[in-house]
């Protein structure tokens, strides 16, 4: 579709919608906390659910779009590069924090520790997965995919219960000399300061909808000019969604994972 059009303006296009899907990030994020905070979702709900789903919309976007173009290079290059560059955006907060000690130490939890497990149990059965023989299907179901689920829904479990006091060195399951205030001070202190503004629910529901189709479709835009970007530069579709698109993604964690940790929240879900 956008095969046809010249560099400069497939470049225009990209950065716009780039900008578009940091903006709409930013609004899901905020949306997400003081939402999940007005509804009681819980920590569970709200972060890893609610939360989780909000700021990935920009890779279910591009993922399914690159799919159904026949694009699988730009897909799984997006889902692996956008774990990596997670890495890099820690390094950001890590910068942004301006203390002595690492981000990982001060958000030290068993919380932390179950997610990071879940990961990589996810990943690892992913790999294992193509190993599988094709005709391994039911009801359009590999058994890949129904482990990952089902690793999820557990994982999900064990996080929930993994903060309200699994073994750690306190109570708590967080770190000794970890961060000062409560974990999520910084979701409660946004709906303050969103109730002293008179935001109404449904407004804010309205925000966040708005937000996710915005997102939805910057997103889609975004992998249809970035495929079109790296055909005209020689690009390989794997690496540049493994790069360019996954920073481009990346944007909405990066400014409020910046925010949360100068708010001193660094256990905030992100």
């Amino acid at each position: 579709m956008l095969n046809g059009l010249s560099l400069p303006i497939l470049l225009a296009i990209f950065a716009a919608c780039a900008g578009v899907i940091w903006i709409a990030g930013v609004k899901l994020a905020n949306t997400t906390d003081i939402l999940s905070s007005r509804l009681h979702l819980g920590k569970a709900l709200g972060g890893i659910i609610v939360l989780a789903v909000a700021t990935n919309l920009p890779e279910v976007a591009i993922t399914v779009s690159a799919a159904l173009a026949g694009n699988l290079g730009v897909a799984v290059g997006n889902i692996l590069g956008g774990i990596a560059i997670q890495t890099v955006v820690l390094v950001a907060m890590d910068i942004a924090m301006k203390e002595r000690v690492p981000l990982t130490y001060r958000a030290a939890s068993l919380t932390l520790v179950v997610e990071a497990v879940l990961v990589v149990a996810v990943l690892t059965v992913s790999i294992m997965a193509t190993q599988l023989p094709g005709t391994l299907i039911a009801a359009r179901l590999t058994p890949g995919a129904v482990l990952i689920a089902i690793l999820w829904v557990v994982g999900v479990w064990l996080s929930s219960k993994a903060s309200k006091g699994l073994p750690w060195h306190d109570t708590s399951g967080t770190a000794p000399d970890g961060q000062e205030e409560p974990k999520g001070h910084s979701q409660a202190k946004k709906n303050d300061a969103s109730a002293r503004q008179g935001e109404s629910t449904v407004r804010l529901a309205a925000i966040f909808g708005g937000a996710a189709l915005a997102t939805l479709a910057a997103g889609v835009l975004l992998e249809r000019s970035g495929d079109a970007i790296a055909q005209h530069i020689g690009l390989s579709g794997v690496l540049f969604g493994a790069t360019v698109l996954a920073a481009a993604t990346s944007l909405p964690e990066l400014s409020t994972g910046i925010t949360s940790v100068r708010m001193k929240d660094y256990r905030a879900r992100r």
